[in-house]
Formats: structure tokens, C-alpha cells, sequence
């Protein structure tokens, strides 16, 4: 990080290439379109957790669970806005991992993309497994291992191809869970507020019939914020497209805007219609599968025939986008740690296509390894893997938060009006109040207290990698400062 006032050097980005011709070795190519930029952080984002139910947070806080939807809406806005200003200004390879390399220093961009990377693929594993699950759910006879290896062939196969495949891909399966979405709200505030032609509305009154609105007291709310917060994971991935979009500036400004008000709203009007047509117990923790699917619930009850089946391939393809955008996201980041000599330097190179094949055989390796160990049942090690996961998804928002200020000191204010942050490190501080609030809820969330032992060892174990022998090789591979067109545009 500079102390001169003065943008520190940034990495050059990819240029724009046509579909298919060479590309240098290491550069990714710009193909992704604007609208394809919005839907990837809704794919990763709106995964299956929300059409299965959240009866976890519902059964930790009863219906005042709707206020804890609202802090992380809020919250999750907060990180995704202070992102998105500084990618307008750096639209690069490795996005917040290599921002925080240039804001924060080398050793924040060693931490940050490695335990993005680890997390991320521990997550994918688990959305492998998942539709590996809702795929038994018609074939209970296929073998869970092929099922497993066949889901992940076809996530590793799109992202392959070409960015653009991906991109195009990621449009239309983020398309049937955005709609369904819209479906279910629609019918959900039919029935609660109009009602059907046989049936009466819902009304309000399951919201305080058992035990009042506050079951469990107010501080309810901040315990449930531990699960909460972690079904709005994944919108970090339209920042890290922005090293691949064709109009950085403009599509990281508009998709972050639309995917702050599209993930808050969808989320909180969803669970919202969930905890109004359902007794908030019926729900609590969950209802065992696809069966017990609020989505199930209110599709019967407008007369859809085959509602499970029918929520069972919606809940299939978000399984499918949620893991085809985060293995886009883990590859770019083991990419980018390959180009700042953090990784092995093969992992840097790109196919003529532009795409970064190694960095996603090697991250799906790691999906493949997570997956059988969530489906062989070895649940000992599977649940440190995911406490990695939680861990380093409130790390990485803390260091996104940190690097913001840092940013706000040396960028020139012309670069702060990229994408304006009310408030600005008086908003990015209370951003990261409310990270260390949801952390703090180790004191009461046993999954939490674990993710935090687990995550932090995870941590000091990457610092003492990183003194003993990679700080020396990242002074070699320190980013050139890029051109003055390159900081006008």
C-alpha cells in the first residue's frame, strides 16, 4: 500500500478478444455481456437454501427471523457496495484478493485468495452433493459416487468451454431460479393478503400465534444471524467477473445495484411468506427434503400438479448455478494467485481461449474431494472443512471493509465517484461492526465457536506459510503499474 496519496500500481486487465482467437499466456479474455455480469452473483447467491426453507434461522428466532433477513440484506449491501467501488476503480484479475494485495499488503492477498479458494470449493462440494440428491430424488437407484462425478464433470465442462459458455450458461440457469422466485412470492402474497376461491386469506396471524413474534426473545434475531448471513455468500462473484467483462465499469456498477435490492428483496419477502403461511414451528430446522419445501406448500395449494417434482428441478438448477458460478469464482482466484507467484506458476497459464483450465481442474479436484466426503459420511472432517468455509467468508468481508478505507485514503476522489458509498468509512466501519457482530455469535452458536477455533488455525497456518517462504517470491511478481489510459478508462 502507498502512503503518498497516490493510486498504487494495479495489475493490467484482460483485453478484449474475439471468440476463440489466442490469447497471451495468463490473460483472460473480456466476453461477458452486462446482463451476464447481474446473474452470475445471483447464481452463486440464490442458491438452495432458499427454496428448500431456512428452518434453521427460522427455528433459532421464530418469526422475528424476518428482522435478521433484513440486518444481513442490509449488511450483505454495505460489503457488496464498498466492493463494487473499488472494482469500478480495479477491474482485475483476483478483484478483492488483489485489491487488498495492493491496499492492504502482500500478505492480505496471500490470506484473502486462499481461503476464498479453500472455502469456496468446501461450498461447492456441498451444492454437488446437494443435486446429487434432488437428482435420486427420480433415480433413487443410481449410484451416489456417479451421480456425484457426473454433476461435477458437466460444472467443469461449462466453465472449460469458454467464458462465454459460462457467462451464457449462468444466464439462464440463474433465469429459471429468478423466476421461480418471482412465482412463489407472487403466489405467496396472493394467498396471504387475497386468498384462492376455496380457500381464505392467510393473513398475518401465524407471525404471533405461537409464543408472539419474539418466541425466543430479541436476541434471537443477532443468533440466527448466523446462519442468516450465509445464504447471501456468492454475490461477491460479480465482482470477480469484472476481469472478464467487456464493460467493467459500467456492468459492475449496475449488476451490484440490481443484486443489492434483487438478493434483499427476494430473500426477505420470501421468508417473510414463509413464516406467514406456515407455523413457524412446522418449519423449524427444516422439513426433510424436498417434500417439506415451502415451495412445495404453496404451488399444491394453487393447484400446480407435481408440485414436488416440479420444486425439485428448481431446486436442482439452483444447485447446478450455485456451483457452476462458484467453481468460475475459485478458479479465478487460484489463477490470479498463480500470476502474483502465491501458487504454482502453471496455474496462471490460460487455454487460447482464454480460459484458466488448470486453476479449474486443480479447484475442481477440490470439489470432487469435499463432495465424497460429504457423501461417504465422514463427518468429522467434512465439518472442519466447512468451519474453514464460515470462517473464511467473514475474514474475507472483514479484509473487503479494511481494504475500502485504505482505498479511500490514496485513490483520487475522481476514482470514489465510480460508484459512491453514502457514508463512506463511516459505512464501511459500520460494515465492520456488523461482520465482528455476526462473528461474535460464537458465544451462543456452537457451529460458530468451531468455524472460529478451526478458522483460525486455518489462518495462522497460511501466515506462517506465507513468512517462511512465500513473502519472498511475491516481491518478484510485485504488479506493474498500469498505463495513464488504463487509469482514465
Amino acid at each position: 500500500m502507498t502512503r503518498t496519496g497516490h493510486i498504487p500500481p494495479v495489475p493490467p486487465g484482460p483485453t478484449p478478444v474475439a471468440h476463440g482467437t489466442a490469447q497471451p499466456t495468463g490473460e483472460l479474455a473480456r466476453a461477458l455481456t452486462h446482463r451476464q455480469t447481474t446473474m452470475i452473483g445471483l447464481g452463486a447467491a440464490l442458491g438452495t437454501g432458499l427454496f428448500l426453507g431456512s428452518g434453521s434461522a427460522i427455528g433459532i428466532a421464530g418469526p422475528a427471523v424476518i428482522l435478521s433477513y433484513v440486518a444481513g440484506a442490509v449488511l450483505v449491501a454495505i460489503i457488496a457496495r464498498v466492493l463494487g467501488a473499488m472494482t469500478i476503480a480495479h477491474p482485475v484479475r483476483g478483484t478483492f484478493g488483489t485489491i487488498a494485495h495492493l491496499y492492504l499488503g502482500p500478505w492480505a492477498g496471500f490470506l484473502i485468495r486462499w481461503l476464498f479458494w479453500a472455502g469456496t470449493t468446501v461450498a461447492i462440494g456441498g451444492e454437488v452433493v446437494a443435486a446429487s440428491i434432488y437428482i435420486r430424488f427420480w433415480w433413487p437407484q443410481a449410484p451416489m459416487l456417479l451421480v456425484i462425478a457426473a454433476v461435477a464433470a458437466l460444472v467443469l465442462g461449462v466453465n472449460v468451454v469458454s467464458v462465454r459458455s459460462f457467462g451464457l450458461a449462468e444466464f439462464w440457469l440463474s433465469g429459471v431460479k429468478v423466476t421461480a422466485v418471482v412465482v412463489f412470492i407472487a403466489a405467496g402474497l396472493m394467498m396471504v393478503f387475497v386468498g384462492l376461491p376455496h380457500t381464505p386469506a392467510a393473513g398475518l396471524r401465524h407471525l404471533t400465534s405461537d409464543g408472539g413474534f419474539f418466541p425466543h426473545g430479541p436476541q434471537a434475531v443477532w443468533a440466527a444471524l448466523s446462519v442468516v448471513m450465509f445464504a447471501f455468500v456468492g454475490f461477491e462473484a460479480t465482482s470477480i467477473s469484472a476481469a472478464e467483462t467487456v464493460d467493467p465499469a459500467r456492468s459492475v456498477r449496475t449488476a451490484m445495484r440490481a443484486l443489492i435490492w434483487r438478493l434483499g428483496l427476494f430473500y426477505i419477502l420470501a421468508v417473510s411468506l414463509i413464516v406467514a403461511l406456515v407455523p413457524w414451528r412446522a418449519t423449524a430446522g427444516g422439513a426433510g427434503g424436498v417434500g417439506g419445501s415451502p415451495f412445495v406448500l404453496v404451488f399444491n395449494r394453487i393447484g400446480i400438479p407435481a408440485a414436488a417434482s416440479l420444486t425439485n428441478a428448481v431446486v436442482l438448477i439452483a444447485a447446478i448455478s450455485s456451483a457452476n458460478a462458484s467453481l468460475y469464482a475459485a478458479s479465478r482466484f487460484l489463477h490470479s494467485l498463480g500470476h502474483d507467484g502465491l501458487a504454482p506458476a502453471a496455474l496462471a497459464r490460460v487455454s487460447p481461449r482464454g480460459v484458466p483450465v488448470r486453476a479449474l481442474v486443480v479447484s475442481a479436484a477440490g470439489i470432487v474431494a469435499a463432495a465424497l466426503l460429504a457423501a461417504l459420511g465422514v463427518d468429522s472432517v467434512f465439518s472442519v472443512l466447512v468451519s474453514v468455509a464460515i470462517f473464511s467468508v467473514l475474514l474475507v468481508w472483514l479484509l473487503i471493509l479494511a481494504s475500502y478505507l485504505a482505498f479511500r485514503r490514496s485513490a483520487d476522489p475522481a476514482t470514489l465517484r465510480g460508484l459512491r458509498v453514502w457514508g463512506g468509512a463511516w459505512t464501511a466501519c459500520a460494515g465492520i461492526a456488523g461482520v465482528l457482530a455476526v462473528a461474535a455469535t460464537a458465544a451462543v452458536v456452537p457451529v460458530m465457536l468451531q468455524a472460529a477455533l478451526v478458522g483460525t488455525g486455518a489462518t495462522l497456518a497460511l501466515l506462517l506459510v506465507y513468512a517462511l517462504g512465500a513473502r519472498h517470491r511475491v516481491n518478484r511478481h510485485r504488479p506493474a503499474a498500469p498505463s495513464e489510459e488504463a487509469i482514465d478508462a
